[in-house]
């Protein structure tokens, strides 16, 4: 039996812990949401639930892993911060220790806060830290395992994606039942452990350290604070893939370990992870629980300095936009060209198997991939971006570079993984992030090379134009 890390208590080997009844709330006093304290003119609430399974699920993120779960190093949770501009509409951001939440999933919770709480759509963001040791939840790298996963197997992960549906509508609806009048301030910090994995090699990219390569350190930190000044929630933000562990147990990886100590830092306080373009950015070093937990100390001690500084308060205004569109596939393969890869018995054998089913069945091949985009604005102090996918970092480096950088907070990982996104550099010069990982998203080929200028242009026409350096 391995020994815990992150403060959480070790479980030993396929002891399954049952699912949290009770939703742990960070709730404000003194007041109701419908009567904003003196000088105070936000609302907002924070809520978190244990979702690690009392029965074994196979893990997502790593096709290798043929079995269920081996047991339980560190607790997984979902957790929702709800918030409200004076008389406003509400919104609400989900994070979840998970690989991957598919659309289908956040559709259907927006759907259900829709109906029990008037959220609009546009106001849900729903966000997957991809840690690669959680359940895997249905609709996301379908073909990840190279072969069809076992019935009893799939039963499990169909009873792990309902009732974790569930648990996102649960978690947001006590978020908001523990709104209560509040401030909220942001400022940026800085973390060093991601770095760009594309190696160039003579013979393509490798997946290992490239210091040479882009990055993005920012770490945006998102302070919400009681009227008697009391930390309450904090959402934070950082481009960097959660694999610091590849090992067969549950585990949350570094965010798991820095929500952790963010929360012991500030007692009583929810502690939320968001992902950026971190599409191929590695933790370094990596490969131990130990180096997760070093990089969920660092991130955690960062954020602890920029939480006590001085950070930029945010007026009482959240105006949300989403534009919903698709990203074309490039050239399909024809037939012949899945009915050869077949016949080679190679890595790609499985994936054109699965495609030449589809074509039996009569069915057609995507063409397009359906995205979206999502812009909150915070009045003219701070606008966050949600794209869906691994998107990789050049996106938020670009979108600084064309935005006002200072004020910008970009996330990936949102509302749907269903992909890779390349930029146009990747795409060009090709490798896993550029389509090879298609393979296990069970999409019939890469996109196209113009994704890139289509998912820039969707966010600048929903961004306020107060935020935009330079002409579309």
């Amino acid at each position: 039996m391995s020994t815990a890390r992150c403060g959480a208590a070790s479980v030993p080997r396929m002891r399954f812990i049952r699912f949290l009844p009770a939703i742990i709330a960070s709730a404000f006093f003194l007041s109701t949401p419908n009567s904003p304290a003196a000088g105070v003119h936000w609302i907002a609430g924070a809520a978190k639930v244990d979702i690690t399974p009392d029965y074994p699920v196979r893990l997502s993120g790593y096709g290798s892993r043929k079995t269920e779960f081996d047991g339980i190093e560190q607790h997984i949770f979902a957790k929702a911060l709800a918030l409200r501009a004076s008389d406003g509409p509400l919104a609400i951001v989900i994070t979840v220790d998970n690989c991957g939440v598919p659309g289908h999933v956040r559709d259907e919770v927006a759907r259900r806060l829709k109906a029990k709480a008037g959220v609009p759509d546009e106001r849900v963001a729903l966000c997957s830290s991809h840690t690669h040791c959680a359940p895997m939840l249905g609709g996301v790298l379908s073909t990840l395992f190279g072969a069809d996963i076992p019935e009893d197997h799939q039963a499990h992960i169909a009873r792990y994606t309902r009732e974790t549906t569930d648990r996102f509508e649960q978690v947001a609806l006590a978020a908001i039942a523990a709104a209560k009048p509040c401030d909220i301030a942001w400022a940026n910090g800085e973390v060093g452990f991601a770095m760009n994995r594309r190696f160039p090699t003579p013979t393509g990219y490798a997946n290992k350290p490239y210091p040479g390569g882009p990055t993005d350190h920012a770490l945006p930190v998102l302070r919400v604070t009681s009227a008697d000044g009391r930390v309450v929630a904090v959402l934070t933000g950082y481009a960097c893939h959660c694999t610091t562990t590849s090992f067969n147990r549950i585990h949350g990886d570094w965010a798991g370990c820095a929500q952790e100590k963010i929360e012991q830092a500030f007692p009583g306080a929810i502690a939320l992870t968001v992902l950026g373009c971190a599409g191929d950015q590695n933790p370094y070093p990596r490969g131990t629980y130990e180096l997760a937990n070093q990089h969920g100390e660092a991130l955690a001690t960062e954020v602890e300095r920029v939480v006590k500084g001085t950070m930029q308060p945010l007026a009482p205004a959240l105006a949300c936009n989403m534009k919903h569109f698709t990203l074309p596939f490039d050239t399909l393969p024809t037939r012949e060209e899945f009915e050869k890869r077949v016949a080679d018995k190679g890595a790609n054998a499985y994936h054109a198997k699965k495609q030449l089913e589809r074509l039996d069945r009569g069915e057609k091949l995507m063409t397009e991939l359906p995205y979206s985009v999502q812009t909150w604005s915070f009045g003219n102090d701070l606008a966050m971006v949600f794209l869906p996918g691994e998107v990789v970092v050049d996106y938020s480096l670009r979108l600084k570079r064309e935005c006002i950088g200072a004020k910008l907070w970009v996330n990936a990982y949102s509302n749907d993984v269903p992909c890779y996104v390349p930029s146009r550099r990747v795409w060009e010069e090709g490798g896993y992030e550029a389509g090879g990982a298609m393979l296990y998203y069970d999409r019939p080929t890469r996109l196209a090379p113009q994704v890139e200028e289509l998912i820039i242009g969707a966010v600048r026409d929903i961004l306020p134009a107060h935020f935009q350096r330079s002409a579309k």
